[in-house]
Parts: C-alpha cells; structure tokens; sequence
C-alpha cells in the first residue's frame, strides 16, 4: 500500500460521519442512510484510483452517495409494493409452451377422428356454433349432431388419456371442445 492510499483511505474515514449527516438528511431514516454511505464507502474503496488527487476525497464520497441514493428512487419508483403477492398474481400467466403442446395433441387426435364427428366437433366446440345451426352446416338433424359430439368429445377424452378437467390445463379451446360446451 503506498503512502497515496493510506491517506485517500484516511480522507474516507474522516468523511464518513459527514457522509452519515448526509445520506439521513436525504432519506430520513437511519437504516438506510448507513446502507447508503456503507455503498459509497465500497464503491469509493472500489473505484479509488479514478480519485484525483488534489481534489476533495470527501465531495466525491458525497457524490457517489448521492448518485447512488438517486438511482435507487428512480428504481423504486417503476416498482410497485406488493407485500402480499397479490400483484404480482394477478400479472403472471401461464406458460405457452405446455398449452400449445397440448394443442398439438389435440390437433393429432383430432386427425384420427370420423370427418363427421371431427366437423361437428369443430363446429360446436371450436367455433361455439349452436347445434342447430351446425345441423344445418352439416345437412343432418340436431339428434344426428348431438350424437357426434358427444361421440367426438367421448373418443378425443380416451385418445388423449383424459380423465379429470384438470388433465386439460389452461388451454381454452381443448377446454371447450372436450367440456364446456357439453350442454347445447
């Protein structure tokens, strides 16, 4: 450690209860303002040789605190609390992975059903066609296209291994396709 050091380093120690007075005077609160000149103490001791010497070691202690003290508010202020996660809930989504996967399956078996039960199910499920008008898409009675969706829906369930609501996951057109739309 050369002599240069010992006395930048001396020049920090005698500026932190300078330092001290500051950073409260900023924050107001005690806590935060030992973290704050704790950082500008670290990052000083960090970036000490870009100190020029012959200046004052205690003003560019304080504007390295007080820079810091600034890009912390403006960080803090993007940020929103939400101690509970409440938040934060209502802002995740589920993964798309899993539910396109899923759709891909779907798409599969869907291929090795009838076209005609395929066709009714697509209408029905898919499109959210009442079973009327799909009767009259298809030119059949609305028993005929009934029968088919349900059969569809029966057959896509035991191709894809299905046995609870919750096998589906949040995919809303597997959803429909296999359930929701079960009592037109």
């Amino acid at each position: 450690m050369t002599a240069v050091d010992t006395i930048s380093r001396q020049a920090m120690l005698d500026a932190i209860p300078h330092l001290r007075a500051f950073a409260i005077s900023l924050t107001g609160n005690v806590t935060y303002a030992d973290d704050l000149v704790q950082t500008a103490l670290l990052r000083g001791l960090e970036n000490l040789d870009k100190f020029q010497p012959g200046t004052s070691m205690q003003a560019w202690l304080f504007t390295i605190l007080r820079n810091h003290f600034y890009t912390e508010v403006r960080q803090r202020r993007r940020e929103v609390a939400d101690p509970d996660g409440v938040m934060a809930g209502n802002l995740a989504t589920m993964p798309e992975q899993g539910a396109r996967l899923d759709f891909n399956d779907m798409l599969a078996v869907l291929a090795q059903l009838s076209i005609e039960q395929r066709e009714a199910l697509l209408l029905v499920g898919a499109e959210g066609v009442s079973y009327e008008e799909a009767a009259q898409i298809c030119g059949t009675t609305i028993g005929t296209i009934k029968s088919r969706v349900s059969r569809a829906r029966t057959r896509l369930a035991e191709l894809m291994d299905l046995t609870s609501e919750e096998d589906l996951g949040p995919d809303r057109l597997v959803r429909a396709s296999l359930f929701l739309h079960a009592s037109r």
